[in-house]
């Protein structure tokens, strides 16, 4: 990368140093290593098997009760394959209730 000194300063070589930096303008900085994901919503570096602002793809949401996993919208509180976080999956003939498995027998 080229020096940023001599442009303006500090606090504009920073400016400049973020506007390069972005998913948008680099969509390669998201693969390296650090970042909060490999993929690129809003100019934000995200990974949307477990992000529940962009789960599954850029902009799906979760409602407020419910966990990203694997890039679907779950309710951990009873979905027996997500039973109380991701990938925690009740055992046969078991069921998730309350984010536990079994919780009533």
């Amino acid at each position: 990368m080229a020096s940023l000194r001599g442009i303006g300063g500090r606090f504009l070589a920073e400016q400049v140093r973020a506007t390069l930096t972005t998913c948008d303008k680099n969509p390669t900085v998201c693969k390296s290593k650090g970042s909060a994901g490999p993929n690129c919503c809003s100019k934000n570096c995200v990974n949307v098997t477990t992000d529940t602002n962009n789960c599954g793809r850029c902009g799906v949401k979760c409602k407020y009760s419910e966990l990203c996993c694997n890039g679907v919208c779950v309710n951990p509180s009873v979905n027996g394959k997500h039973c109380g976080k991701c990938g925690n999956k009740c055992g046969k003939g078991s069921s998730c209730l309350y984010g536990l498995c079994s919780y009533a027998n």
